[in-house]
């Protein structure tokens, strides 16, 4: 009897690691696919001078969309905002932070001036650990999150435009 428990708990235990690592392998697949999608040219207006504006523009670059000025497609960013909610006690050295990015976005057809998305709040969200004694540290963690948040926000945005070339 142990023989046959064995045997049963083996292969169970076998055929739901191989389906764990099908299913993984599909949801890799699933992500890729989505970051290969070829936009068409854009040209990104607003404000251009932030990192979030050099980032996007780095990414969409990198998967080669083209980004040029009179482009077809006009992608407008409003300034980005960052919003820092200090969590916890006051009287502690140690303190979480939950910085939040978002910008504004429009995308705008060049020929006929109709909006794909009319300022629309695209948004993300980070959380760090901070010690409040340590200035300089702290305010290059600040900086580091910030960075961070910029290059996420910029793969929602390229996200958020993928999703508008997909519709009709």
């Amino acid at each position: 009897m142990s023989t046959l428990y064995t045997r049963r708990r083996l292969l169970a235990l076998g055929s739901v690691a191989v389906s764990a690592a099908l299913l993984a392998g599909c949801g890799f697949r699933l992500r890729r696919e989505g970051t290969l999608t070829s936009l068409p040219p854009l040209s990104l207006e607003g404000d251009t001078s932030t990192s979030l504006a050099r980032e996007l523009d780095s990414l969409l670059t990198r998967q080669g969309t083209d980004v040029t000025p009179g482009a077809p497609w006009r992608v407008t960013l409003g300034t980005p905002v960052v919003e820092n909610r200090s969590l916890g006690s006051e009287g502690r050295a140690n303190r979480d932070h939950e910085l939040t990015m978002r910008v504004t976005l429009s995308v705008q057809r060049r020929e006929n001036g109709a909006y794909a998305l009319n300022n629309d709040i695209v948004s993300t969200a980070t959380r760090i650990r901070i010690n409040e004694d340590d200035l300089l540290n702290r305010e290059l963690l600040l900086d580091e999150a910030k960075q961070t948040l910029s290059r996420q926000l910029a793969q929602r945005i390229v996200e958020r435009l993928a999703t508008l070339e997909a519709s009709p």
